[in-house]
């Protein structure tokens, strides 16, 4: 039995902690809400600041919003690191700035612990179904440690190089996700419009080399009009907002990211951003006058 902390446990990190519970470790608990009551009921602990997580448990999980949240939680006075001693390892499953990671990492090693970017793909579906991607930036030695703990919450699990590699190969996922997002939503649009089924072609289309994930999930959703959030809008956006920062910063360009991310600001606009991310559509369907569907 490992003695484990996690902050932060929404719609994501309440069922990644479940599953360290389910495997039968000690967990150490703080958010800025009631931890679930299923984790307390099962043995979890209640701790009254982050530092206090870091100081009984030694592997600290983060799962919060963005990089100001991360940095809080890690230096903020009462942070993680006022409780960290030697060998402990941060493991921080946030999405957030590659850039920013890699200067906490250094701050945390300096307290001689190690440090990993873990973020996930797979939403809300894939933590409950402990079923998500999970890509790491690090140490190998550390993410050896941790690694039986990962397969305890996802499938796909890769140490993909040192620190802020995890948060660049996260960037680059959203990257792919929104930009299918939009394809899907303009080909369902599109024959619509033109007068065929969207839900038929979406069913022939799943057979060809145009099948993808975000065909058959997003798709299906876009069709039977089903925008309750997996993955908000608004945290897509911070994504491609990290994505076309980075850009920015590495001198190169992202012309359909970019695009993409306009679409998602007018969904914002239109007071959409806290749907699911598949309601990207919608946006296109404003500029166009016509849904794929009627919901």
């Amino acid at each position: 039995m490992a003695k484990l902390g996690f902050i932060g446990l929404g719609i994501m990190g309440a069922p990644m902690a479940g599953h360290l519970q389910a495997g039968g470790h000690k967990l150490y608990l703080h958010d800025v809400k009631n931890p679930p009551a299923s984790l307390v009921e099962g043995g979890a602990t209640v701790c009254t600041s982050a530092a206090e997580v870091a100081k009984r448990a030694d592997i600290i999980f983060l799962m919060v919003p963005d990089t100001p949240h991360v940095e809080e939680v890690l230096f903020s006075e009462e942070g993680i690191a006022a409780g960290l001693t030697a060998g402990k390892i941060v493991v921080d499953m946030s999405s957030i700035s590659p850039i920013a990671t890699k200067e906490f990492a250094k701050k945390i090693n300096k307290k001689s612990c190690a440090y990993l970017d873990a973020p996930v793909s797979g939403g809300e579906v894939g933590a409950k179904a402990a079923s998500l991607t999970i890509m790491v930036g690090g140490p190998q030695e550390a993410f050896d440690t941790v690694k039986p703990l990962f397969d305890l919450m996802g499938k796909n699990i890769t140490l993909v190089g040192g620190n802020g590699d995890g948060q660049t190969t996260k960037v680059a996922n959203q990257i792919i996700v929104a930009l299918n997002i939009q394809a899907v939503a303009e080909a369902l649009l599109f024959a619509s419009k033109a007068g065929a089924d969207p839900a038929k072609v979406r069913e022939a289309l799943m057979g060809g080399f145009a099948s993808s994930r975000i065909l058959e999930v997003h798709g299906e959703r876009m069709v039977k009009r089903t925008f309750n959030p997996g993955f908000r809008i608004s945290l897509h956006q911070k994504d491609l907002n990290l994505a076309l920062q980075g850009a920015k910063a590495l001198g190169v360009s992202l012309p359909n990211t970019s695009a993409t991310q306009e679409l998602m600001n007018a969904c914002a606009a239109n007071g959409l951003s806290g749907l699911d991310h598949s309601a990207l559509c919608q946006a296109i369907e404003l500029m166009s006058n016509h849904k794929i569907a009627q919901g």
